[in-house]
């Protein structure tokens, strides 16, 4: 451990929001991954602003992270700092007055929607699947069944590279398919401002319902994963060029192409991370070699392979 280090971070944190050597296995989806150096759970934006700069007068590697929905950590771990945007930076205001939320980047987007359906304001319905956080979805601008941040999104509050705070309007951040100015200038999503129309709340509900239905319908989710693994290729579908090249229910290890969604990596039980990435090289390689197609992965790789 870093004594110097960890004493630093004391007295811009709490001991209760510092984790010395914490398995990233217990803060991702995929359920995989080594300890961690230091993670720290900030609770404002400024605790936030506090670590990275200390991170990076001192030299010590960070990252940070959300839910862990689109991580892949390496079974080494990560010898630097996660700082983690999670539950205690997840506070919700709704103005009911102008059609607006505001809500901070570690909400989950599943919470998000509902508490937004609950107040009768539609246009969010498509996130209540997504297993992630709000900080994520604004980075990579998240989506499902035809929707994305980009549609009800109306300002995000960043971090830059330096510490400062920047607030950047829908046309600044530059949003596409899976893209945004956030990951091009590698800023912080500290929080975020929608807007929304009134509906009617049984109606909304019963979207989120039918959506989730959906989605349990088609997609593994009784495995742990880190969701859809590939992003959509121009002019094709991911999950059916792995399934057309015979991948369906191809494994390495522990780690298997789902059987009953092919453009879902999962964790059978007890996967590595090695296992997971040979698995993701190869279906990359085998899809490439019989049409042509390049796949991109989606899930971020953190830590050393």
């Amino acid at each position: 451990m870093n004594e110097a280090f960890y004493q630093k971070l004391r007295m811009i944190l709490d001991d209760r929001q510092i984790m010395i050597e914490e398995p990233l296995a217990r803060h991702t989806t995929f359920l995989i991954g080594g300890p961690a150096r230091f993670l720290v759970l900030p609770e404002s934006a400024q605790e936030v602003a506090a670590a990275v700069k200390l991170c990076m007068t001192e030299n010590m590697p960070y990252y940070i992270m959300g839910n862990g929905s689109n991580l892949l950590v390496s079974d080494k771990g990560y010898r630097g700092t996660v700082i983690k945007l999670g539950k205690s930076f997840g506070k919700v205001f709704i103005d009911e007055e102008k059609y607006t939320v505001r809500a901070e980047a570690g909400v989950l987007l599943s919470k998000l929607a509902n508490e937004i359906a609950e107040h009768s304001l539609t246009g969010f319905e498509f996130a209540a699947g997504i297993p992630g956080t709000l900080g994520g979805a604004v980075t990579m601008n998240a989506g499902a069944y035809d929707g994305d941040m980009k549609q009800t999104i109306l300002e995000a509050v960043l971090l830059d590279k330096d510490g400062n705070i920047l607030r950047l309007n829908k046309e600044e951040l530059k949003m596409g398919y899976r893209t945004t100015i956030i990951q091009e200038n590698h800023y912080i999503v500290l929080e975020a401002l929608f807007g929304f129309k009134p509906g009617i709340k049984e109606d909304i509900l019963s979207k989120i319902k039918e959506l989730n239905a959906r989605r349990r319908e088609k997609q593994p989710l009784e495995y742990p994963s880190a969701g859809s693994t590939f992003k959509r290729p121009e002019g094709y579908y991911a999950g059916k060029l792995i399934m057309d090249s015979g991948l369906r229910g191809y494994q390495v290890g522990n780690a298997q192409v789902s059987e009953k969604h092919c453009g879902f990596v999962i964790n059978t039980g007890g996967a590595t991370a090695g296992e997971v990435k040979t698995l993701i090289s190869d279906v990359i390689e085998i899809v490439n070699n019989k049409f042509g197609v390049v796949l991109e992965p989606e899930v971020k790789l953190l830590g050393e392979f």
